[in-house]
């Protein structure tokens, strides 16, 4: 079963948009010795080879988190902030925030959040980081923050701050654990990605470096399965999520068809995944030099974009097995 150990070395890694460089050492450590060739490239992309010859394929997964910058300095102790990547403001108030120096700060809201009667707007919040009443000078214009909460389980879900798209991560560490040592047909290029939060840009400049054949993308998607949500298709336990579409990609039939058949004839748990809403660094991947066929494969989760993202490890383990299914054979779609 899935690597808990790794999981919540992943998802309490302190990364927003940008800033991805403790997620970036953590993950090499674990990479190091399972890739023929590991580097970074300029915008900060790590890029994992194993393998050579036969069609290049390369599978994205982002390092980075939501997070947010501070974009003002207020009365003493306290900070106005812009966001970095799709937070929920509702969400927000009493959550707590780390900064790069290990700063916590805490989210409020104009006046009393006790009895709110209206949701909040983005400007009405602020970070509070005050200290025995002054402004410590711990905290400056542009500094960057994230959402901080341990991990924590609860029978076979994982709840964290970051499954967006640290899980994805988990994924591809433990698909090239599960390669490692065999006779590959295929070249692949493990790229853990930066920026994807703000514009799925890390993907982008990797795959224009790397010129895959294909592209495969390893992110979270939602579900429908809470009460009164019958929004999509997806549910806790349903085992992965093979991506249809989402608002910023179409999957080509023949990838979508050879992930269905691989998943059957190895018998992993599968389901079709439709998002209306956001994307995965696919979308760049299939635009980038003159194109590039891509899919996805989705681990579903609850609650995403909060500080209680929350995943079942039956399909992180799904995914996982679906990954190695598709990589450990040839790559025909």
């Amino acid at each position: 079963m899935a690597d808990k150990a790794l999981i919540q070395a992943l998802v309490e890694a302190w990364g927003p948009p940008g800033h991805e460089h403790e997620v970036r050492a953590l993950i090499e450590g674990y990479v190091r010795d399972l890739a023929d060739e590991v580097r970074v490239d300029s915008s900060g992309n790590l890029i994992c080879r194993m393998g050579s010859g036969g069609k290049k394929i390369m599978i994205a997964a982002h390092m980075d988190e939501i997070g947010m910058v501070v974009n003002t300095l207020d009365k003493p102790g306290f900070a106005r902030f812009t966001m970095t990547g799709g937070l929920i403001l509702v969400s927000l108030i009493g959550n707590r925030v780390r900064f790069a120096n290990g700063t916590i700060g805490t989210i409020g809201m104009e006046g009393s959040a006790l009895i709110p009667t209206k949701l909040p707007t983005l400007a009405e919040l602020f970070i509070d980081f005050s200290e025995n009443g002054n402004d410590s000078g711990s905290v400056q214009v542009g500094d960057a923050a994230a959402l901080t909460r341990n991990f924590t389980t609860r029978g076979d879900r994982l709840i964290a701050k970051s499954m967006d798209d640290r899980i994805g991560c988990a994924v591809a560490i433990e698909a090239m654990r599960a390669l490692k040592g065999k006779n590959l047909p295929n070249e692949l290029y493990f790229v853990f990605t930066t920026q994807e939060e703000v514009g799925i840009r890390g993907a982008r400049v990797a795959a224009n470096g790397i010129a895959p054949d294909y592209g495969i993308a390893l992110d979270v998607t939602a579900t429908g399965d809470t009460p009164k949500n019958n929004s999509m298709a997806i549910r806790l336990g349903g085992g992965a999520a093979i991506k249809v579409l989402d608002s910023g990609h179409i999957v080509p039939p023949a990838i979508k068809n050879l992930m269905i058949s691989r998943a059957e004839a190895a018998g992993i748990p599968y389901q079709l995944e439709i998002l209306t809403g956001g994307s995965t660094d696919a979308a760049a991947i299939q635009t980038a030099l003159s194109g590039i066929p891509s899919g996805v494969i989705s681990i579903p989760c609850r609650y995403v974009h909060t500080t209680s993202e929350t995943v079942d490890i039956n399909d992180v383990q799904a995914c996982i097995d679906l990954l190695v299914a598709l990589l450990a054979q040839p790559f025909e779609a």
